[in-house]
Order: structure tokens, then C-alpha cells, then sequence
């Protein structure tokens, strides 16, 4: 409830509700098509905006999540089952913080999404199809959809990276300094895996990076 509370620059400029924010994404970027070029009009320049504090108002409330989790964990102490009560939900917060702080950094990729079935992402698709079937420049508008989309995938690498390594240094001290740990071996698992797949995802995302604009023809093709 907190985003759409706290995101808008002004009360009473919130979203009801995610078709209402889905619609006034279409013809904003039906708009921004038709303008033909590279700058956002005013009515996606605001809605740019509202979703960039959208996301980082959800980053901080994750990222307060997370630490009141890991501190239940780390408080329960001797009790592996009260403990693990608390790290499972703490994962998920991890997996939110990743994925709302990917959004603050590339706000107009994140909206794509809500229009990914509309017709107002048509030109675009056709406009990239042709760009990549001949070679020719794209049109001013999706060269900044591939731009953004890039820096989205470019930004899970970087977050995922550094998660992936504090995770694997957890897993370490785990497995050399803490031979007294209650549950020893599970926290040594969970983190070591948790670590080991998040790194899987830094990959996956550097290879969308490289080559962006394919990968958001397939995204517009309703594919990944």
C-alpha cells in the first residue's frame, strides 16, 4: 500500500490500480512514438518519474524487511527452526531489493512490461523487426527502448554480483568460522546455493546486455 501513498509528487496523483497505470502507460508511449524523437514527452517524463519513486520507496521498505529478518535470525541464535523461519522470508526480501533497485535504475524499461500486450508498442516492435532484418537505424524512440533495456539487464548484473559475493562470504564464514553454529550445515547450503544461483542470473543478464535489441524483439514478440 506504501508505494502508491508515497511515490506521487502530489496527493491525490496516484494510481488506483494497475490497469488505470497500464492505460495511462499506452498512450503515453503511443504519444512518445508519434512525437519521433529520442526525448520523453511530458505525460511519460511524469509517469518515468512516479515509477523510478515508485520503485525506490519499495526498495527501502524491502530493504527494511530484510534487515528486521536477518536480525530475528541472528537473535534467535540457538533455535535453527526459529531461525530458518525468519531466512527463508529474508531470501525473498533479497530477491525484492534486487529487483526494485533494477527498476530505479531503468524506470522506463520497467513499464514496458504493463503494455507488452498493447497495440501502442506495435510501431515499435515492426520499427526493430526491420531495424535488425536490414541493417538500418531504428527509429529515435526504440533506440532508447533498447538503450534503457539494456541498462535494466545491465543493472541486474551489477546488483546480482554484488549479492552473489556478500552471499558467498556468508557461506565461507559459515564454513570456517562458525563451527558452533546451530544448523551449521543447512545455513552453509542454503547460502551457498542462494550465492551459486544468484550468479546464474548475473550471467543471463550479461548475455541480454550485450545483445540487447534482439532480446527486446522477442520481449515485444511476447517471448523472453
Amino acid at each position: 500500500m506504501a508505494p502508491p501513498l508515497l511515490a506521487p509528487r502530489r496527493p491525490g496523483a496516484a494510481f488506483t490500480s494497475e490497469p488505470a497505470l497500464a492505460d495511462a502507460v499506452q498512450k503515453a508511449v503511443a504519444g512518445y512514438w508519434q512525437g519521433g524523437v529520442r526525448e520523453f514527452p511530458p505525460a511519460l517524463a511524469g509517469l518515468v518519474d512516479y515509477w523510478t519513486r515508485y520503485h525506490l520507496v519499495k526498495s527501502v521498505t524491502a530493504a527494511l524487511l530484510l534487515i528486521v529478518l536477518v536480525a530475528l535470525a541472528v537473535r534467535a541464535g540457538r533455535r535453527p527452526v526459529v531461525a530458518s523461519l525468519a531466512a527463508v522470508p529474508a531470501l525473498f526480501a533479497v530477491a525484492l531489493v534486487m529487483a526494485n533497485v533494477q527498476g530505479v535504475v531503468a524506470p522506463f524499461a520497467s513499464l514496458l512490461p504493463l503494455v507488452a500486450g498493447a497495440g501502442s508498442l506495435e510501431p515499435a516492435r515492426q520499427d526493430l523487426a526491420g531495424s535488425l532484418a536490414s541493417g538500418s537505424p531504428a527509429a529515435p524512440a526504440v533506440e532508447v527502448m533498447v538503450a534503457d533495456f539494456a541498462l535494466y539487464h545491465v543493472a541486474m548484473v551489477a546488483i546480482a554480483a554484488v549479492v552473489a559475493t556478500a552471499l558467498a562470504a556468508v557461506s565461507w564464514w559459515i564454513r570456517r568460522r562458525s563451527a558452533d553454529l546451530p544448523g551449521r550445515r543447512w545455513w552453509f547450503v542454503t547460502s551457498a546455493a542462494m550465492s551459486l544461483l544468484v550468479a546464474v542470473v548475473a550471467v543471463a543478464n550479461a548475455s541480454t546486455a550485450a545483445d540487447p535489441a534482439p532480446a527486446l524483439l522477442a520481449f515485444l514478440n511476447g517471448g523472453w
